[in-house]
């Protein structure tokens, strides 16, 4: 299982620890995602991971986005 660090998801896609914290917080409660919060030195850090249930929500929502491009083409 891969984690990545809280700041490295929100920078890219350019939105408020704020937004993403209760988006992360939706789809933990839904089982999609795993979290970890600990520290690095002093400082809070937060680790995100998709479950296995989320890998498999992404890959069923991956199919069906490329079924619609396909079927526009």
């Amino acid at each position: 299982m891969s984690w990545a660090e809280f700041g490295f998801l929100r920078d890219p896609v350019e939105v408020s620890d704020s937004v993403l914290s209760k988006q992360v917080a939706v789809l933990e409660e839904a089982g999609c995602v795993e979290v970890h919060k600990g520290r690095v030195g002093r400082r809070p850090r937060t680790w995100l991971s998709l479950s296995a249930e989320g890998r498999a929500v992404h890959r069923r929502h991956l199919e069906a986005l490329r079924a619609i491009a396909t079927d526009w083409s």
